[in-house]
């Protein structure tokens, strides 16, 4: 799943000031980049028109080789030269999958594979998720809470962390389903409120206010 917006660039001294290189977006084994303001997504072993390899990827870091030089690059890690300047707050960016913003992230110090959905109040998951999370939900106040499809009772609790991308926000009101759905997480409006939104194409970017 999608990742995060890595603003990087590649040094005058390594490769040619020719290409400016950013990569916005990373997954396992894929990366989406930017080459002189056009968009590539490539899977391990690609590679673009201009000659850029990706050697590996995962949602930390990308191997990129250009002209048989090859180059780490970690998660936030700006390398003089080239590169896209920061926006003032952090930005994360979501590429679209069936139509839906998918996107990994983490709750309390775990992974957790998120949809986006902004038809939710709060932030959203199964009971096995909250049991991975370590969340003793059971101890929390019910509530009735609209789904989909009916009303179901669920447990309103309150999270620790919630991280996406680079943006970590704290003490973040959910509520846990005690059975298998959500099958992915929700990522409402407890958590989207600290963003603009805005999309750039099919591109959904999430841009820190404060």
């Amino acid at each position: 799943m999608i990742l995060m917006l890595i603003i990087l660039g590649i040094p005058h001294n390594a490769w040619s000031a020719d290409l400016h290189i950013v990569v916005t977006a990373l997954f396992r084994d894929h990366a989406v980049l930017e080459i002189n303001q056009k968009q590539h997504f490539l899977s391990v072993g690609e590679q673009t028109p201009e000659g850029v390899t990706l050697i590996s990827a995962d949602s930390n870091q990308a191997v990129l080789e250009v002209a048989g030089k090859q180059g780490v690059f970690e998660l936030n890690n700006r390398v003089g030269g080239v590169y896209s300047a920061p926006a003032e707050m952090p930005v994360v960016s979501i590429w679209p999958t069936n139509g839906m913003y998918h996107t990994s992230g983490s709750i309390n110090g775990y992974t957790v594979d998120f949809v986006v959905d902004t038809g939710a109040s709060v932030i959203a998951i199964n009971s096995e998720t909250a049991k991975r999370l370590g969340v003793n939900y059971l101890e929390a106040e019910q509530i009735s809470v609209r789904t989909a499809s009916r009303v179901e009772m669920a447990y309103l609790i309150e999270l620790k962390s919630v991280q996406l991308g680079d943006i970590s926000l704290e003490n973040v009101a959910a509520v846990v389903l005690d059975g298998p759905e959500p099958q992915r997480a929700l990522l409402g409006m407890s958590f989207l409120n600290a963003f603009d939104m805005e999309r750039k194409g099919e591109r959904l970017d999430l841009r820190q206010k404060f």
